[in-house]
This record gives C-alpha cells, sequence and structure tokens, in this order.
C-alpha cells in the first residue's frame, strides 16, 4: 500500500508540472513527502519499491 502511495504522489508531482501554476506548491510538498517515505524505507532495509 506504501508503494501505491508512493506512486500516486509522484504522478500528482507530474501532473502538477504540467497544469497550472497555483497547484505547484501542493504538488511539490506533495513530492518532498513521497522521497521522505522511500528514504525511510530504504533506511529501514526494504525495497524502495
Amino acid at each position: 500500500m506504501l508503494e501505491t502511495l508512493v506512486v500516486l504522489l509522484v504522478l500528482f508531482w507530474l501532473l502538477g508540472m504540467v497544469s497550472a501554476y497555483t497547484m505547484g506548491g501542493f504538488i511539490h510538498i506533495l513530492l518532498v513527502v513521497a522521497v521522505v517515505v522511500v528514504l525511510v524505507r530504504v533506511i529501514r532495509g526494504r525495497s524502495p519499491l
């Protein structure tokens, strides 16, 4: 489930890059959350995806 969340956040970030400027900040926050989740999984010794 966590992997699905990461994939969705990255997809929303990519959508934000090509959509309205006002959503850009929110999408980048979601991207940061997704990266942090992946890093936590790597530190714990699990596969990142």
